[in-house]
């Protein structure tokens, strides 16, 4: 083998590349390459020992062909063009007064419901205080935010309202959920502002969940590579309800369709599928709807977000209304704030290129939330 033929697998594999529709992807372990000399697909396989091809060149001579070092390529081409938004705590930078940048701490503020950095101008000699997305609130940033944190874990309002009261905080379940309404629609409509870079392949599954002691179904579209939970809604039935709704909403949500989509054999998703993608053009979005329990052909990954929906559920024992923003503040929960173990610690909004930072994220999005919507006015 020459250095010659080495390369010139490389160049034919980055050419393979650059051609989109030459390279399919599966899942995030396996790949197929559409053949160069004839028509047919080779499957390449992610293993800890490296990529493995199903074509003679790989097989019989046991070397990287073009295909691998294509889809090495793509993957490279693709981190490379993806966009990353990085959500930075807010810091406090001018004077609430005179605008001035000349500003030092000054000192903290103690009060019954908690502590409040206070700031001292230097250009007009005042002193002010700001508390940003937390005005007029009795409670401090940090109860509001742990609370919440609390209950989007799996407790309940009145299990949360035990545990403040332990630190000191006299607060009802009552307004603990009126923190949850008013904050998940103000970081809603923030991140509603951004798109996640998801995959090409996605999937779709429905959970039955009680709403005033009713039976509904929550159906939801979630990103395959990434865990990012596109979209989602609540339907009064499961083999009558019109999935195209949601299948346009995560349109919206991720600015493109998939390539790939996977789901059961339900007939709500096949008759939506046929209005939303199926076109005589090609490429073609691939819908598989045959899946099992066990082997490769499963939705493994889509029932477990199902288990988590579900054991939040039951811990409230069904849902009062189905708008509640409980469903809309656990989807951003899990794409913003909980970190996967299947992601290597890393939540699904990292994954697709969103990344919250600071040492409380609820705080990060909230003033992030809250400023973004100043500017807008």
């Amino acid at each position: 083998m020459t250095p010659y033929d080495v390369d010139s697998r490389q160049t034919k594999g980055q050419h393979i590349a650059n051609d989109k529709d030459q390279i399919h992807r599966v899942d995030s372990h396996h790949y197929k390459v559409r053949s160069q000399s004839h028509d047919g697909e080779y499957d390449i396989i992610s293993t800890e020992h490296g990529y493995r091809c199903s074509c003679p060149d790989y097989i019989f001579r046991k070397i990287c062909c073009k295909h691998i070092h294509a889809v090495e390529f793509s993957l490279k081409i693709r981190e490379h063009v993806k966009k990353n938004v990085i959500i930075q705590p807010v810091t406090i930078n001018s004077c609430h007064f005179c605008q001035s940048n000349n500003i030092v701490k000054n000192a903290i503020r103690h009060n019954k419901y908690g502590d409040l950095q206070r700031y001292l101008c230097k250009s007009c000699n005042k002193r002010f205080s700001i508390n940003l997305g937390f005005e007029k609130m009795k409670a401090s940033p940090k109860t509001i935010t742990s609370a919440m944190q609390l209950y989007f874990t799996g407790e309940s309002l009145r299990n949360v309202q035990k545990f403040l009261n332990l630190q000191g905080v006299e607060v009802s379940h009552v307004a603990i959920y009126r923190w949850i309404d008013k904050y998940v629609g103000l970081m809603k409509k923030y991140l509603e502002q951004m798109t996640p870079q998801v995959s090409d392949t996605w999937r779709a599954d429905e959970v039955f969940i009680k709403v005033s002691g009713n039976l509904k179904y929550l159906f939801a579209m979630m990103d395959d590579e990434t865990r990012f939970l596109i979209a989602q809604e609540v339907a009064d039935s499961k083999n009558n309800h019109d999935a195209r709704n949601l299948f346009k909403k995560a349109n919206e949500v991720a600015g493109k369709k998939p390539t790939k989509l996977i789901t059961d054999g339900l007939p709500a998703y096949r008759q939506a599928f046929q209005k939303e993608y199926w076109t005589r053009n090609s490429p073609r979005i691939v819908h598989e709807s045959h899946i099992t329990l066990k082997g490769d052909r499963n939705n493994n990954k889509m029932e477990r977000l199902n288990g988590e929906i579900r054991d939040r559920e039951k811990t409230m024992r069904g849902l009062k209304k189905s708008d509640t923003p409980v469903l809309t503040g656990y989807q951003l929960y899990h794409n913003y704030i909980r970190p996967h173990m299947s992601l290597e610690g890393k939540t699904p909004s990292e994954m697709a290129g969103i990344k919250i930072e600071g040492n409380n994220k609820w705080v990060t999005l909230i003033q992030n939330a809250v400023t973004n919507k100043t500017l807008l006015k």
